[in-house]
């Protein structure tokens, strides 16, 4: 009984939570205009110099104040921001943490009404925390893969640029122009940096950090080596796309040899969950006593930390890398 309370009590916390985030946008808006609006009137005409405001330093993680500023306390700020812009996601952390914990309220709500037992139905949806952070993390795996998969008809379009006289930052601009999504935006950023007055070797570095890929860091030490040593560099980034399109190559056929692995994996860790619905919906009363009596409770227990266990080493078994 207690637990069902507690799970009550955090949906609707998690509930009021969401709407002040929903009531707060307008407010939040209106008032960066304003702010915006002030700025642009007292800011400094002529030659006076601009005052720095430290409070860009704090990144905005979330549009609660309170949980921004824990998040920032708490120095998040840096990793999660490039890793959110790795995978492409607008999200904030905040907004994160805040649909994992309001999806894990609701669901141990609903489990502790149906079968009556709150602290299976606590432990069920804990399942369900972490899977806001498995989408942004799939996401950039595979916003990662398709960075990888264009990077060598890049290399090459630069290579051709090269030898019809551009220079190397002067191709990476006219690549960019080419070059279709996300590819065209990191480049992009990298010409943009470049003109803004970040050096070369800067803005080659950042751009290894926003696309932590091999094939990326193989390109940019290729530049920086030719940039001290000297030597053509059309033919050096020649060497480079070739080398990173039989990279992709091969990490293809990895991926084709251990399909099947991988699927097996996934049926194996998902069928003792399937089978348990089933079986609930033929005979309730008797797929009851997993959850109504101690012995039950522990052969539960006992079975998802072994699925767990499994699924994890046979995901390990058939990740190669190349």
């Amino acid at each position: 009984m207690l637990m069902t309370i507690l799970s009550i009590c955090l949906a609707v916390l998690a509930a009021a939570v969401w709407i002040a985030i929903i009531l707060g946008t307008g407010a939040s808006k209106r008032g960066t205009i304003r702010l915006a609006a002030l700025d642009h009137e007292f800011e400094p005409t002529g030659y006076e110099e601009k005052t720095a405001d430290i409070r860009k330093d704090l990144r905005r993680l979330s549009s609660i104040p309170l949980l921004n500023r824990w998040l920032n306390q708490m120095n998040l700020a840096p990793a999660s921001g490039l890793y959110l812009a790795q995978a492409g996601v607008t999200s904030t952390l905040g907004t994160l943490l805040l649909t994992s914990v309001t999806g894990f309220a609701a669901l141990a709500c609903l489990l502790s009404f149906r079968f009556g037992a709150s602290l299976p139905a606590l432990l069920i949806s804990a399942g369900f925390l972490p899977l806001p952070f498995f989408y942004v993390r799939r996401k950039r795996a595979k916003r990662l893969s398709k960075l990888e998969q264009q990077l060598p008809d890049a290399l090459a379009m630069v290579v051709s640029a090269l030898r019809v006289g551009h220079s190397l930052i002067a191709s990476l601009g006219a690549v960019a122009a080419e070059s279709p999504a996300p590819l065209s935006g990191e480049l992009r950023r990298c010409f943009e940096e470049n003109n803004y007055g970040i050096d070369l070797r800067t803005a080659l570095v950042n751009l290894t950090n926003r696309a932590p890929i091999q094939d990326f860091r193989i390109f940019v030490a290729a530049v920086l080596i030719q940039k001290e040593s000297g030597g053509n560099l059309a033919e050096v980034l020649e060497k480079v796309a070739q080398t990173t399109r039989d990279r992709f190559r091969l990490k293809k056929q990895v991926s084709v040899h251990s399909a099947q692995g991988r699927m097996t994996g996934w049926v194996l860790s998902l069928l003792p969950v399937v089978l348990g619905l089933a079986m609930y919906l033929v005979n309730p009363e008797g797929m009851s006593v997993l959850w109504t009596r101690p012995l039950g409770l522990k052969l539960l227990y006992t079975a998802a930390v072994m699925d767990v266990i499994g699924a994890l080493i046979v995901q390990k078994i058939v990740r190669i890398k190349v």
